[in-house]
């Protein structure tokens, strides 16, 4: 293999599997493992490799109830909100966006009344204008990730 698609490969190789240990993956990408020791320590100093976290299954653990929280907000207060949420350690997503909403946060929570207690304390910011929460009935898809490829095209 050249090294010129190596940081590629060796993403994607760690997307089938964020345990494999350095010697599988220098013999499936078919070079060193100083090498592939090397480049990891490139990818995760440059921040394209942040962490290496198992993937929960929430619902199995008792937080059965996901909820999506849609937030219009005081133009001065996004940061506050933003952090509030952010801080909230249920949450598992909080993005800025455009729109008709500001932000839109995704939580996780045991049941209603969990979920009730702290969108009520979110809501109970003054710069929280309007709001509007989805439960999700069903999660078809979540918390997937896909390979990513080189920036080439094949010719």
């Amino acid at each position: 293999m050249t090294y010129e698609n190596l940081d590629t490969e060796l993403v994607n190789a760690l997307l089938g599997n964020g345990r494999e240990s350095l010697r599988s993956l220098a013999e499936q990408l078919d070079v060193s493992v100083t090498t592939v020791s090397n480049h990891l320590n490139d990818l995760e100093e440059v921040g394209a490799i942040e962490g290496y976290t198992p993937i929960v299954n929430y619902d199995r653990l008792g937080y059965d109830v996901t909820a999506i929280l849609q937030l219009k907000v005081e133009g001065q207060g996004l940061l506050d909100i933003t952090e509030k949420l952010r801080s909230e350690p249920q949450m598992v997503s909080v993005y800025e966006t455009t729109g008709d909403y500001d932000i839109i946060a995704i939580g996780k929570f045991r049941d209603t009344d969990d979920m009730n207690d702290q969108i009520k304390r979110i809501l109970g910011d003054t710069d929280v204008q309007e709001s509007n929460t989805s439960v999700v009935l069903n999660a078809v898809s979540e918390y997937e990730q896909f390979s990513v490829d080189d920036g080439q095209e094949e010719g």
